[in-house]
C-alpha cells in the first residue's frame, strides 16, 4: 500500500475506476454485493492512544474481516521500518501476515486504513479478482475496499494543510469520494458523519457531484437541456453518417440485419456495464449486471 507525501488531485484513475466497480459487480452480483450494504462503524475501528498497540490492532483487522466477510481468515499485524505504508502475505491462508510502517505506531487512528486496503487484498486474493499490473490492480483494491463498506477509513486518512499532507491509498481523495458517493447512491447510505478530515469531507463532495452527473448523461431522461441538445445532434450526425462515434459516453450504431433501425449504447451509471437500446425515443432499459431500470429518451 502507497504512502504518498504528495497529493494528487483529480480523476486521473476514474475510468480503472469504473472498471473495478463493473468487475466487483461481476463476480459478487447483486445479491452479494447487498451483503455489504452496511460500513464499518467508527466504534469497532476506533484506536485510542492509550490502547494496547497490538491488541488494538488486532481488534481493528478482526472487524474488518467482519466486514469484508472473510470469517476464517486470521490476520496476523506486525510494525517495522518500510516503505511503503503497509504489506500483506498472500498465502492459501487462514493465516495472513500483514505488516504496518512503523509510523503507525505512533500515528494510530490511521491504522484501520492502513489494514482495510491490505485486508482487501486478501478477499480479492480469494475471490480471484485482480487487473493486470500493479497500479491497475492497486486501484481495484481501493475501489472494492471503499464499495465494500471499508473505504471511508482511507479518504477519512486524508489530511492536508499548509505546511504537511497526508494520504493513504491509490485513488485521489477526490476518486476515494466518488467511489463512496456511488456506494451512497446503491445502498441509501451517507458516510459524511463518520469524517474526522474536513478535507476528506470536501473530497467526498467533489466526487459526489461528479457520481450524481453519471446519472444525469444522456440519453439518460434526467440528463440536463445542454445534455440532450447534444446528443440529438450527435444522433442526427450518426444517421447520416453511419459507423461514426462520438466523443461523448454513448455510441450510435447500425442495427443487425433484422433491424436496421440505430440503436446506442452507454454505461449504466451504477455498475458501468455499457447497455445497448434501440433509438425510438421513450424507452425503459435494465441493466443486465446490476438490474438497475433506467428511464431513457433515446
Amino acid at each position: 500500500m502507497a504512502n504518498g507525501s504528495e497529493v494528487v488531485h483529480g480523476y486521473p484513475h476514474l475510468d480503472t475506476v469504473r472498471a473495478a466497480i463493473t468487475a466487483l459487480y461481476r463476480r459478487l452480483a447483486p445479491e452479494g454485493l447487498y451483503a455489504y450494504a452496511g460500513s464499518v462503524v467508527p466504534a469497532d475501528v476506533a484506536f485510542a492512544d492509550h490502547d494496547d498497540l497490538h491488541l488494538g490492532a488486532q481488534r481493528v483487522a478482526h472487524a474488518l474481516v467482519r466486514q469484508l466477510r472473510l470469517p476464517d481468515a486470521r490476520m496476523i499485524v506486525g510494525f517495522r521500518e518500510m516503505t511503503h505504508a503497509a504489506s500483506v502475505e498472500l498465502t492459501a491462508g487462514p493465516e495472513y501476515f500483514i505488516e504496518l510502517n512503523d509510523r503507525f505506531r505512533t500515528h494510530r487512528r490511521d491504522i484501520g486504513a492502513a489494514l482495510a486496503h491490505e485486508i482487501t487484498h486478501v478477499l480479492l486474493h480469494r475471490l480471484d479478482l485482480g487487473f493486470p499490473g500493479t497500479r491497475d490492480n492497486e486501484i481495484l483494491t481501493d475501489t472494492v475496499t471503499t464499495y465494500l463498506g471499508a473505504g471511508w477509513l482511507l479518504l477519512d486518512a486524508y489530511r492536508e494543510d499548509g505546511l504537511t499532507s497526508q494520504k493513504l491509498g491509490y485513488l485521489t481523495p477526490e476518486e476515494f469520494g466518488y467511489v463512496l458517493a456511488k456506494r451512497a447512491l446503491a445502498f441509501g447510505e451517507d458516510p459524511s458523519p463518520w469524517f474526522t478530515s474536513p478535507q476528506a469531507y470536501v473530497a467526498y463532495g467533489e466526487g459526489r457531484a461528479v457520481a450524481l452527473r453519471d446519472a444525469r448523461q444522456p440519453p439518460l431522461t434526467a440528463a440536463g437541456r445542454a445534455g440532450r441538445h447534444r446528443y440529438a445532434r450527435d444522433r442526427r450526425h450518426a444517421r447520416d453518417h453511419p459507423g461514426v462515434r462520438t466523443g461523448a459516453p454513448y455510441a450510435f450504431e447500425a442495427g443487425g440485419e433484422r433491424d436496421a433501425g440505430l440503436r446506442v449504447s452507454f454505461p449504466c451509471p451504477t455498475c458501468h456495464q455499457r447497455i445497448r437500446v434501440p433509438v425510438r425515443g421513450r424507452v425503459r432499459a435494465r441493466c443486465g449486471l446490476c438490474r438497475t431500470v433506467l428511464e431513457c429518451d433515446t
